[in-house]
This record gives structure tokens, C-alpha cells and sequence, in this order.
């Protein structure tokens, strides 16, 4: 699993820095378009919580039962979530998306309900986000290629988070 690690890091990866600490410094964060990982990097079992610090946006709640995310974990990845920012045409960037995705975290009314299911991760605020900046590629293909990949690896499993 280390190797998932390793391997990010020779793609281009950068950051790898746990939650509590990029609420920080969110503000230095790229303001370009990417992809970016989120990683549990622990060998133990998640603990999962009943009621996770996500937000409801637009009224729906980001919870689901324990056994859901159970049968959602992926044993043998550190990697539970990727996703992307920014497309030509698009305004986000690595910035503007990881953002509103730890406001999203913080319990706020924020639209990045996709990858909700880490904010029920126990250990959530040590969750390590990694990105790479594709100044001259499209994230939504890169994206799509990191998923495929991993189906690949995990026996055709997406990423814990990764629900579509």
C-alpha cells in the first residue's frame, strides 16, 4: 500500500498534507486546474461514525449507515477518494475545490457532496489530500483514467468515496 503512496508521488503528486493542518493554509493552495487524492494512510480497519461532520447540502443529508460504508471500504488502497478540478471552460481549481470540499467537511451548506463518505471516516481530520496541477490537461479525463486504474488493481472497486 505504500507503494500507492510512492507511486503518486513519481505521477507528479504533490501536498499530502492531513485535513486539520490544510484548513490552515488553504489560501496556498494552487489556483489551477487538477486532479487530486484523498489518502488514509493507516494499515488498521476505519472506524466509521453514525453522523459525520459533513454538510446537507441543499437539505440532503451526507450520512449513510455503517453498513454501506462497509461495503464500501476497499482493504488494500490507501486511497479512498479522487477527484478533479477544473475543466477548459471551467472556473475551479485545486483552490477553489478542496475548499469547498473541507467547508463541506466543516458541516457547510457547500456543493461537494460527492466524496462524503470520508467526513464519517473516525480519523477524518488526518485524511492526507494530495494533488497535481494539468495546466495543459483536461482533470475529468485524468480523473477518469486514476479511476479506471484503481478498478483495475481492486477488482473492479472505485474508491471508498468515489460513488459514481
Amino acid at each position: 500500500m505504500t507503494d500507492e503512496i510512492n507511486n503518486l508521488r513519481t505521477w507528479g503528486f504533490t501536498g499530502f498534507i492531513p485535513v486539520k493542518d490544510l484548513r490552515l493554509i488553504s489560501d496556498k493552495l494552487p489556483n489551477i486546474r487538477g486532479v487530486y487524492v484523498v489518502i488514509r494512510d493507516k494499515d488498521i480497519t476505519p472506524t466509521f461514525v453514525e453522523k459525520g461532520s459533513g454538510g446537507f447540502f441543499k437539505g440532503k443529508d451526507p450520512n449513510v449507515s455503517i453498513d454501506e460504508l462497509k461495503s464500501n471500504w476497499v482493504k488494500d488502497s490507501k486511497i479512498v477518494y479522487i477527484g478533479k478540478a477544473g475543466d477548459p471552460g471551467k472556473k475551479a481549481t485545486i483552490k477553489t475545490r478542496l475548499e469547498q470540499y473541507l467547508r463541506f467537511g466543516g458541516g457547510k451548506n457547500v456543493g461537494h457532496y460527492g466524496g462524503r463518505f470520508i467526513w464519517q471516516l473516525s480519523d477524518a481530520e488526518e485524511l492526507l489530500f494530495a494533488w497535481k496541477t494539468l495546466p495543459d490537461e483536461i482533470p475529468s479525463e485524468i480523473e477518469a483514467q486514476l479511476i479506471d486504474d484503481f478498478k483495475k488493481l481492486h477488482n473492479g472497486k472505485r474508491p471508498f468515496a468515489n460513488l459514481k
